[in-house]
């Protein structure tokens, strides 16, 4: 990848995005750990699923942050998983409440966190299109 277009990715915008998705790693990280080591037997499913959304914000940031060609690839899966997850988990967390008696990073489609984890994929994914090479 030309150095130009790995600029392209991590300036602007692309900063931006890569500190909203590292603040979401930390934030999510620390917020499963607490409640995997604390509380696991209250939630055991939705506290997994916090820590899977860890997993996928710290891939993400990191992809965004090297912007090689190979990063990118893994960025738009991990994007594509967080979409999918966030709407499946957003969707069943109001089809089948009793399923997530303690919220998740996604749950409600991340209306906890004033719903950016819904809108967080889609801004990735448009700024890999948008800084792709031609």
């Amino acid at each position: 990848m030309p150095d130009n277009l790995q600029q392209a990715t991590r300036t602007g915008f692309g900063r931006f995005l890569i500190a909203v998705y590292a603040v979401f790693a930390v934030a999510a990280t620390a917020r499963s750990i607490v409640q995997l080591a604390t509380r696991f037997d209250d939630a055991p499913v939705a506290y997994l699923l916090s820590a899977f959304a860890a997993v996928v914000y710290i891939v993400a940031t990191v992809g965004l942050a090297r912007a090689t060609e190979a990063s990118r690839r893994v960025v738009t899966v991990s994007c594509i998983i967080e979409l999918v997850g966030v709407v499946g988990i957003g969707a069943l967390s109001y089809i089948q409440p009793q399923d997530f008696p303690e919220p998740t990073v996604w749950s409600h489609f991340g209306s906890g966190y004033v719903f950016i984890p819904v809108v967080l994929p889609i801004a990735g994914l448009w700024w890999l299109r948008k800084t792709r090479q031609r």
